[in-house]
């Protein structure tokens, strides 16, 4: 099927994002959209939410995994959102599960979930991976819905890196210069991807996401690597034909079809 023959039966490509607050996940939904202002929420019916109603029950304390997050700029694309297991503990996690099991059962392909996005940001001092993510990686079985995980703020292991360079007898300039490469080889051998390589449902890759808070922020590793994790051929064309900020993935897709 060509994309406007998908488009027809999938408008849609629908992502769940988890992560814990300030992980930085709608900066990042931002850029995939090419975005600058805020998603426009929708209820599971289709109807859109008053921002003033969202508010008033966000500081209630309450969150419904089902609404559904679309940008003006791109609305092919549809985000689920949970805010992280810390805040609602075992119940919110209940209600992930629950979640990604419903989606993984349903009989149509345009109302499943494609893909998760897992963001774990690299600017706090728990840089490790904390007990609720532990628990979603051993006790969350995602069926063949494809689990990634995002290192976000990855910028923040650069002033690391920089000291660490230092310390060494390295002149300023070329510390600043060496930074992200030395960060990039430190964090290769680290405790974070050691452990997504010993849980019980591993990640079926990861992608470290350095600056996304600048408006001209590269995120078409996260692109690439999100379409290499789709094993349908269908959701993959959906994908690539959906995203509008790598070009170059739209031709390679092409070239290679």
């Amino acid at each position: 099927m060509n994309p406007s023959q998908i488009r027809e039966k999938i408008p849609r490509f629908r992502i769940l994002t988890i992560g814990r607050a300030n992980a930085g996940k709608t900066t990042i939904l931002q850029r995939v959209c090419n975005a600058k202002e805020n998603p426009e929420i929708y209820d599971c019916a289709g109807k859109k939410i008053d921002p003033a109603v969202l508010k008033a029950s966000r500081e209630r304390g309450e969150h419904d995994i089902e609404n559904e997050m679309v940008f003006r700029s791109n609305p092919g694309f549809i985000f689920h959102d949970s805010r992280g297991f810390e805040v609602g503990g075992e119940s919110e996690f209940n209600k992930v599960k629950a979640f990604i099991a419903r989606r993984s059962k349903e009989t149509k392909l345009k109302d499943q979930l494609h893909a998760i996005w897992y963001c774990i940001p690299m600017d706090q001092e728990c840089r490790s991976f904390t007990a609720a993510e532990n628990k979603f990686f051993s006790q969350c079985d995602t069926g063949i819905i494809p689990v990634m995980v995002l290192f976000t703020k990855f910028d923040a292991l650069y002033d690391i890196a920089y000291a660490e360079l230092k310390s060494k007898g390295v002149s300023m300039k070329d510390a600043q210069a060496l930074a992200p490469m030395h960060a990039e080889e430190s964090f290769a051998n680290g405790p974070q991807l050691n452990f997504l390589k010993n849980v019980r449902w591993p990640s079926k890759c990861h992608v470290c996401l350095p600056n996304m808070d600048k408006v001209d922020a590269d995120c078409g590793s996260l692109i690439e690597r999100t379409a290499g994790t789709l094993d349908n051929e269908v959701l993959k064309q959906l994908f690539v034909s959906t995203q509008q900020i790598n070009l170059e993935l739209c031709m390679k897709y092409a070239v290679e079809k």
